[in-house]
């Protein structure tokens, strides 16, 4: 059925058929309710060797490490070497890199000793599958094993949760897609950036006279109070607040510093929607280039390296951004989530590379963090590997995102936006005020196989 916050396909088909405009994907409404953390999910496409990001750096697990990976394992000594983390971990010294002539205000590093991200080991599916596009399909559905679910974790997420009435942008995928997360959202905003939206009616000499025929067209005139003109006045109000507010060159708050590339374009264009306050909810980034099947980078440095340090650099400028930024401090009211498909197979390839493996590794940050590393490390002994080959999941990542819904969002109907999982319990990663969960209520009863979804339960686990 087709409601009013629906209407993105028909009122961009609408626009088009009567004034043969161009109106990019729109969500509508008026801002609304800035109680509840903005959730910015961050997907890393391709299977990032979370082995390469955090390691063991002493005790067995090093010696398994090290001769498992004899050429791309990261250093313990010199100038690449591991920085400490702490209980015999280390993660890769990319994070606290920067190009020469770029000084941040503060790096990915600074902030996870100032307590703003918590990283998580051995995270994943216990759901044993190799394939990206499954794999993918999986995580971003919430429901592992099934891939026929009709919507995303973040449509259910905001299906269920309390929300701010009619807001002018409810959720935001940085990009030109929709991810699998935001399946069923039909008012999700597609913006690759604030300068490319805008109403496109072809000279722009054209372009007032088509807003007054549009305006005359969605009117009262013409019956304007059906949901349909409703509705297209308010996505000709949201065009006319981009453009106005952030139509033109943006300049990042506390010094911040965005890499170029798409990661950097599209965080800047996240953070200028929240500072509109239009009401975002939840917003999207796909980061990809973590498939290092071949020249991953030797002891510490190559491609990896490049391409972690260019993730660092986005989330520390993100931070930066946002921090005190405005009237309100924005990062108390952002948590950012990171996380990928897989990790990859402990032992390296004979193109010095990586295959694709099994448990991974999730960061989150926010002004609510609560910093440090959490979960069990699995443990790199053969006995201890999945598959003799792979790291172990030992965290399931809805452990992760559910304490994140409840803590950070007020929503504690966990068994509707992960229907399968059991056994919540927070892992402590961010701070926040512990509801108890709730199972499903059969709203999705129907979105699911018989059979394939078992019980949700409060026990123990997870």
């Amino acid at each position: 059925m087709t409601t009013r916050r629906g209407f993105v396909t028909g009122c961009s088909a609408a626009v088009a058929a009567y004034a043969g405009a161009n109106v990019n994907t729109l969500a509508f409404g008026a801002p609304g309710d800035t109680s509840r953390d903005v959730i910015v999910s961050i997907f890393l496409r391709g299977g990032i060797d979370g082995l390469n990001l955090i390691m063991p750096t002493a005790g067995a697990d090093r010696g398994h490490y090290e001769a498992a990976r004899p050429d791309i394992a990261v250093p313990v000594s010199g100038a690449s070497s591991a920085l400490p983390l702490g209980g015999g971990l280390g993660i890769h010294r990319a994070i606290d890199a920067f190009p020469s002539g770029e000084v941040p205000p503060a790096t990915l590093w600074d902030l996870y000793q100032g307590g703003k991200v918590s990283l998580v080991v051995g995270t994943g599916m216990h759901t044993s599958n190799r394939s990206h596009f499954d794999s993918m399909a999986y995580m971003e559905l919430g429901t592992p094993g099934t891939t026929s679910t009709s919507t995303g974790w973040l449509t259910r997420h905001l299906q269920t949760v309390d929300l701010p009435p009619d807001p002018t942008m409810l959720s935001l995928a940085a990009g030109n897609m929709t991810p699998t997360s935001l399946r069923g959202r039909l008012d999700s905003v597609n913006m690759s950036s604030p300068g490319s939206f805008s109403l496109n009616v072809g000279p722009w000499q054209w372009r007032d006279a088509w807003r007054v025929a549009l305006r005359n067209l969605y009117g009262a005139a013409n019956g304007g109070n059906t949901w349909l003109h409703t509705s297209g006045s308010e996505a000709l109000d949201t065009i006319d607040i981009i453009e106005l507010h952030a139509g033109g060159d943006y300049e990042p708050a506390n010094g911040a510093i965005y890499p170029g590339g798409s990661l950097g374009s599209h965080l800047q264009t996240i953070a200028r929607m929240i500072k509109l306050d239009l009401g975002l909810q939840v917003a999207t980034v796909d980061f990809g280039g973590w498939d290092t099947h071949n020249g991953q980078g030797d002891d510490g440095g190559g491609y990896f390296s490049a391409h972690l340090q260019e993730l660092a650099r986005g989330l520390a400028a993100f931070y930066t951004d946002l921090d005190g930024a405005g009237a309100s401090n924005y990062v108390d009211r952002v948590t950012v989530v990171v996380n990928s498909e897989f990790g990859r197979r402990l032992r390296q390839n004979a193109d010095r590379g990586s295959d694709h493996g099994h448990g991974c590794m999730m960061m989150v940050m926010s002004g609510n963090a609560t910093g440090g590393v959490h979960g069990v490390w699995p443990g790199l002994a053969n006995g201890q590997l999945f598959d003799g080959a792979d790291l172990e999941v030992t965290t399931d990542y809805r452990r992760v995102l559910s304490e994140i819904l409840i803590r950070r969002t007020a929503n504690p109907y966990i068994g509707d936006v992960f229907p399968s999982y059991q056994g919540y319990q927070p892992l402590g990663v961010v701070q926040g005020t512990d509801l108890t969960p709730l199972g499903p209520g059969g709203i999705f009863a129907d979105n699911f196989e018989s059979g394939g979804l078992g019980a949700w339960s409060a026990s123990s686990g997870g």
